[in-house]
């Protein structure tokens, strides 16, 4: 949503600039945090059926499959196994995403020379969504490394110990870790950086980068389109769109705002998921297919170009189902409480 018509009115002062930024951070954390909570069985689902792309053997057969086999073995605790990882990141997420997007339209604004209450074209707000999308990136990027190595724990190949006795070979399957052993998300960053350096925590960027800059501006201009159409369809004598300037444009109701967040959601997943699915690939390999001592990391081009090979588009989209069908109620809560809030303290 374009920002508030208070925010556009403000100078520039540092205590506006300050006020617009605690508003959006604390409206977004508290918007993403709520989602997020909702969603995360389904984003779980998403992961492990990315995850698997590249295995000889698919563990499971869909979504539906995936999260019945989850909820069996692991029961409620395993479908939000990794839980306080996507929190932070959900709340870091929104946070950036709407403090970033609205001080870039002004900034947009000063550099072609708009009022700060003239509203922008949709391409116009494309361009300040994907640059929030872009610089979100790069705190998100850790966030979703710990949350994706987490949620495949449980997934974790058992190891085989061989004994050699009298030329033949016993095997032994050790079983599946419980809950108790298998690390928090603190010993799992830790870890991260004590085997790869900081440099570790951004595995994957190139995946984030390209799914928050192509989908910041897909979520932003579906949300803002699609509330523009529904605000034009309705009679109002205060805003036939030739107004004065000091006439306050009419607020979302509850339920535009959830339509537009949910067409913005289905608009965000499907615009680059093959980046994300490349991504989950590239953070969970080390628990799911490690490499030998000495073998390179792969790049995102490498890895794009195994799974492409090993199961094509459809195996590029693994996932994408169950993520539009969470994508639609999340977004819409996302919105509809950013909206919300932003609209009763304005």
């Amino acid at each position: 949503m374009e920002a508030s018509p208070d925010a556009l009115a403000q100078d520039g002062s540092s205590s506006s600039v300050s006020m617009r930024a605690a508003k959006d951070i604390s409206f977004g954390c508290a918007a993403g945090m709520i989602a997020k909570v909702f969603e995360h069985p389904f984003d779980l689902t998403k992961v492990r059926l990315q995850s698997q792309v590249l295995d000889a053997t698919a563990r499971f057969n869909g979504p539906i499959d995936c999260l019945k086999q989850t909820f069996m073995k692991e029961g409620i605790r395993g479908l939000y196994r990794g839980l306080p990882a996507p929190i932070v990141g959900a709340m870091t997420e929104n946070a950036a995403l709407f403090f970033s997007y609205n001080e870039l339209q002004n900034v947009l604004r000063k550099a072609i020379n708009k009022p700060l209450s003239q509203e922008l074209t949709l391409g116009e707000l494309g361009i300040a969504a994907a640059g929030a999308g872009a610089i979100t990136s790069f705190f998100l990027t850790p966030i979703e490394l710990v949350k994706c190595k987490m949620q495949v724990q449980m997934l974790m190949a058992p190891a085989v110990s061989i004994e050699a006795a009298g030329g033949s070979a016993a095997a032994s399957l050790h079983p599946t870790p419980s809950f108790s052993k298998l690390p928090g998300p603190i010993a799992v960053l830790t870890s991260v950086v004590r085997t790869s350096g900081l440099r570790g925590l951004w595995l994957g960027h190139t995946g984030t980068l390209l799914r928050e800059t192509g989908g910041g501006a897909a979520w932003f201009g579906t949300k803002e389109a699609v509330a523009r159409f529904l605000l034009s369809r309705r009679q109002h004598p205060e805003f036939s769109g030739d107004e004065p300037q000091h006439l306050k444009k009419p607020e979302l109701h509850g339920w535009e705002s959830a339509v537009a967040g949910a067409s913005a959601g289905v608009a965000y997943n499907v615009a680059l998921f093959p980046a994300d699915t490349v991504k989950s690939a590239m953070q969970t390999e080390a628990e799911l297919r490690p490499r030998g001592p000495g073998q390179p990391q792969q790049s995102f081009a490498s890895t794009f170009r195994a799974m492409y090979k090993a199961g094509g588009w459809k195996g590029l989209y693994a996932g994408c189902g169950v993520t539009v069908a969470r994508a639609i109620p999340s977004s819409a809560l996302i919105f509809l409480i950013y909206d919300k809030l932003n609209s009763h303290f304005s």
